[in-house]
C-alpha cells in the first residue's frame, strides 16, 4: 500500500472507527482521526501502541456546520478515503419527550454528514479522493414503531449516499454504505439486545476497510437475512414488529 495515501475518519471516537483506524495504519495509510474528544483518541493511541507519527488528531464537531468548511480547508492531507462514522442515539420514547435530543440525532446522523460530505465531494481539486464510506443502520430500512425517529435519520443518510454515489460516478469515486445491526459498542450500552446477533467492532471494521464496490454492505449472514426480510416484508407485517 502506498504510504502517501490518507484516510479521514469523521466521528473517530466510536468503537468501530477506532478499529478501522488500526487497520488503516496496518495498511500504511496516514490516518486523520477527527472527533470532539481528542483526549479519548490520544489515550486510544497510547494504549494500543500505535505509531503516533502516522496519525493526525483533529477536532471535528459534526453539528457545528459553520465550522466544516474551515475544518476541511485546514486538513493536513486531502484524503483518498473518507469514513463518516459519527452517530448519536436516543430511544424512541425519549425522542418523543425531548425534541432537543431528537434534533441532535438529526444533526449528527444526517445533517452533519451532508454538510461535511458535500464540502468534500465538491472539492474537484482533490484528485486523490477515491472512496466515501458511510455507516448507516438496519433501523433505517423500514419504519418500525420502536425506533422510527432514529431510523429516519439513518434512512435519510442512506438515501443521500445513494445519490452521492451517482453524482460522483463520473469522477470514478466510489460511495459505500454499511447497513449495520447490533454492535458491542458504547452507543448500545445499557440496551437489552439479542446476544446471538451481536457483532464485535473489529469484525465490522475489517468489512469496512476491505469494502469492494457494492453500494449496500451488510456484515454478518444473520443480518443480511434480516435486511432482506425487512426490505421485502409486507407493510401489514411490519406493523406487527416491535
Amino acid at each position: 500500500m502506498n504510504s502517501e495515501k490518507s484516510v479521514l475518519i469523521l466521528g473517530a471516537n466510536s468503537d468501530v472507527a477506532k478499529e478501522c483506524a488500526k487497520l488503516y495504519l496496518q495498511k500504511d495509510f496516514r490516518v486523520m482521526m477527527a472527533s470532539r474528544n481528542l483526549e479519548s483518541m490520544e489515550k486510544f493511541i497510547k494504549e494500543n501502541h500505535l505509531n503516533a507519527d502516522q496519525v493526525d488528531l483533529l477536532y471535528f464537531d459534526a453539528v457545528d456546520f459553520a465550522s466544516h468548511q474551515k475544518f476541511y480547508s485546514e486538513l493536513p492531507f486531502k484524503p483518498n478515503i473518507v469514513l463518516y462514522s459519527a452517530g448519536f442515539l436516543v430511544q424512541n420514547h425519549e425522542a418523543f419527550q425531548d425534541f432537543e435530543k431528537t434534533l441532535t440525532m438529526m444533526h449528527t446522523n444526517y445533517c452533519g454528514a451532508v454538510s461535511i460530505l458535500n464540502i468534500i465531494a465538491m472539492d474537484i481539486s482533490n484528485k486523490n479522493l477515491e472512496k466515501i464510506i458511510g455507516l448507516s443502520s438496519l433501523s433505517g430500512v423500514r419504519g418500525r414503531k420502536s425506533n422510527f425517529v432514529y431510523g429516519s435519520t439513518k434512512s435519510a443518510f442512506t438515501i443521500y449516499l445513494a445519490g452521492l454515489r451517482q453524482k460522483l460516478s463520473s469522477r470514478n469515486i466510489k460511495v459505500n454504505v454499511f447497513v449495520l445491526g447490533y454492535i458491542r459498542s458504547k452507543i448500545n450500552e445499557g440496551l437489552q439486545l439479542n446476544e446471538s446477533l451481536m457483532m464485535e467492532p473489529d469484525y465490522v471494521a475489517k468489512k469496512i476497510v476491505n469494502v469492494g464496490n457494492s453500494f449496500v454492505n451488510v456484515p454478518n449472514i444473520k443480518w443480511k437475512a434480516i435486511y432482506l426480510i425487512l426490505k421485502n416484508l409486507p407493510e401489514s407485517l411490519v406493523a406487527k414488529l416491535p
